[in-house]
């Protein structure tokens, strides 16, 4: 079960990873109705990845790995569940936005973004995907019991 669970974390992981990279292609090119609703599918394989993330890291913490004493004691297994949770609040931002295309999107037409929108939103991905170089460092150091 444990080898399960492992497969699975990371095949989530790396499916949220894949999932803001298409976003980020997506959103720096021109907007077309078709591109539209890529991103509002690829924002939703990145939230469903994110949530079964959660789930299965949460079960590997409390019955498949150390324990749960030795995560909450981990000062880099924090910093990775801290900056996990930020990302999530960082995404409400373009997914809210995404979101408001579907009337538009269902007509047919193309929604309308401002181009500083449409660069926050850019910034915002970008900086979701720093915050994930951030976790893999506090992932080593977690596994590895430290900081060093």
């Amino acid at each position: 079960m444990s080898t399960l669970f492992a497969f699975l974390h990371h095949l989530f992981a790396f499916t949220l990873v894949a999932a803001l990279a298409v976003e980020l292609v997506l959103i720096h090119q021109d907007l077309t109705v078709e591109s539209a609703r890529r991103l509002l599918r690829a924002d939703a394989v990145l939230g469903v990845s994110a949530g079964l993330l959660l789930i299965v890291g949460v079960s590997r913490m409390i019955w498949f790995e150390k324990g749960i004493d030795y995560y909450t004691m981990s000062y880099p297994f924090l910093v990775k569940l801290g900056v996990f949770l930020g990302l999530a609040v960082m995404s409400l931002m373009p997914t809210v936005e995404f979101l408001s295309w579907r009337q538009a999107l269902r007509a047919g037409q193309l929604p309308v973004v401002d181009e500083r929108r449409r660069r926050k939103i850019q910034a915002t991905i970008h900086g979701e995907l720093m915050g994930i170089v951030v976790i893999l460092l506090c992932a080593a150091m977690a596994a590895r019991g430290g900081w060093v």
